[in-house]
């Protein structure tokens, strides 16, 4: 039904074996973050589907529930004022946010 109503192709697939990938992951044209406990198997292949780098990572201090604490597009991200530094360089480098005027916001961090 998604395929045809939206006229694109859909694949069947899972986060670190959890059906719920919207909640595990986010993703723009540039790059997406995914559930930490992702195989690297599944990240080279959702990666190969998709054709965008991919990486496993957290939010919010370890947050493993990334549409929780991140919301992304090809422009800037947002994410839960309790992101590590660590977390945003990640986040910054998979999605490419340092290009031009694009960046990414959170609580204090600009």
């Amino acid at each position: 039904m998604i395929a045809n109503v939206l006229g694109v192709e859909v694949f069947r697939q899972t986060i670190a074996g959890n059906i719920l990938v919207g909640s595990y992951c986010a993703f723009s044209n540039k790059g997406g973050l995914a559930h930490p406990h992702t195989s690297i198997e599944d990240l080279d292949e959702l990666s190969t589907l998709l054709q965008v780098p991919l990486v496993a990572g957290t939010v919010n201090r370890g947050n493993e529930v990334i549409a929780v604490g991140l919301t992304v597009n090809d422009c800037t991200a947002f994410c839960g004022s309790n992101t590590t530094a660590t977390e945003l360089l990640v986040i910054e480098s998979v999605f490419k946010l340092r290009d031009g005027d694009v960046g990414i916001s959170g609580d204090g961090y600009r």
